[in-house]
């Protein structure tokens, strides 16, 4: 395939009415929106050292799977069986998840592009297909996104919904990009941290998150980023889109809990890339207690090869860390709906397809990390 850039994959800049409402933001501060405790990017060269860590580094062959990730062929006939709990949830790969909530139907961070990249042919590509064609996937009540990254907000997917009568649900400005991609306006709801919008039979509430925007060579200070409250007539749910450790997890869950199930980000960290801005498999697990999250459905892994680390590592911590706390933790394969009332216990599918690290080579075995199965105290 040609690599050609895609102008409109940069998106658009808030002006007049969506800009103004930025402006007065308690969030925007000297010129731009700030996180909510002291946060860091990456230290000055560090993007060079990733690079050089995850190109040069002489076991760069366990960043992929050694075989292809299994998917489950997602359904119209399975998804037309409504869950008997009215609560089901389908992991679609990286940030992405399908949650039928009380009859209504959510995908959060939907990226079904094949790169995530404003290049056609170039960057992270797909370590496996969508398990559904978008086409397929039947009515949508809501697109609720967290942030503008590619790797969250995918202009051909969003291009692919335009003609759904679906919600968007986005942090202030984003607005601007689903505009330009052709989402009407009277479609787009565009919320600040801790307000609330009734939408599409459910209530939606942006939180706070520690992240960034930026879909072009530098960071937009116009554009926020968010977690998400999602709630039904009966069931509630929690989606942290890409976010660093900070205390506000707890407030959150204080204000919103407690959550049938929370969707939390524990891939593509890096201490030099991203220090305070993704989480570690351990964070990720400390943020769902803090949430008073009841299931716990690791998301951001094993779809796209963005960090150094081993591709299949978030998840051998995640089991570790939440076997340690006593948490319930769902670990489906990518496309496989669950209803978290009846969540299966988490079966470790990786690990047939998982590269053996340098000692494994040389004969040592894996260690086998314990799986979680205990309910959540």
């Amino acid at each position: 395939m040609a690599r050609r850039l895609r102008p409109d994959s940069f998106g658009a800049e808030p002006a007049g009415e969506r800009l103004e409402r930025i402006l007065r933001s308690p969030n925007f501060v000297d010129g731009a929106f700030r996180n909510p405790v002291p946060t860091r990017r990456g230290e000055p060269g560090s993007m060079l050292s990733a690079l050089r860590t995850t190109f040069l580094a002489e076991d760069r062959s366990r960043r992929l799977p050694a075989g292809e990730i299994p998917v489950h062929p997602l359904t119209p006939e399975e998804l037309a069986e409504p869950p008997a709990s009215g609560l089901r949830v389908t992991w679609l790969g990286h940030a992405g998840v399908l949650a039928e909530i009380d009859g209504r139907r959510v995908l959060f961070d939907p990226v079904w592009g094949e790169r995530c990249s404003p290049i056609g042919g170039f960057g992270p590509r797909r370590l496996h297909p969508a398990p559904i064609p978008l086409d397929r996937l039947g009515r949508v009540d809501a697109v609720v996104v967290s942030h503008d990254h590619y790797d969250h907000l995918d202009m051909p997917t969003i291009r692919g919904l335009v003609g759904s009568d679906a919600v968007f649900a986005v942090p202030l400005g984003l607005g601007a990009h689903l505009e330009l991609w052709g989402v009407r306006p009277e479609r787009i709801v565009e919320l600040d941290w801790n307000e609330t919008a009734e939408a599409a039979g459910l209530r939606l509430t942006a939180t706070p998150a520690r992240h960034y925007c930026s879909r072009g060579p530098r960071t937009s200070p116009l554009l926020l980023w968010a977690s998400w409250v999602v709630e039904g007539e009966r069931h509630r749910v929690y989606h942290s889109g890409d976010t660093g450790y900070f205390p506000g997890f707890a407030e959150i869950g204080a204000r919103h809990g407690p959550f049938d199930v929370t969707m939390v980000q524990i891939g593509a960290y890096s201490p030099e890339l991203w220090p305070d801005v993704h989480m570690t498999p351990e964070e990720g697990v400390r943020a769902h207690l803090d949430l008073g999250g009841e299931l716990m459905l690791p998301i951001h892994w094993a779809t796209f090869n963005l960090a150094p680390h081993p591709w299949d590592e978030p998840a051998e911590r995640t089991l570790a860390a939440a076997a340690s706390a006593g948490v319930t933790l769902a670990l489906p394969r990518v496309g496989a709906p669950f209803e978290p009332a009846k969540a299966p216990a988490p079966e470790p599918w990786w690990r047939a397809i998982a590269a053996p690290s340098p000692t494994e080579r040389c004969g040592a075995p894996r260690p086998a990390a314990p799986v979680a199965t205990t309910a959540t105290p």
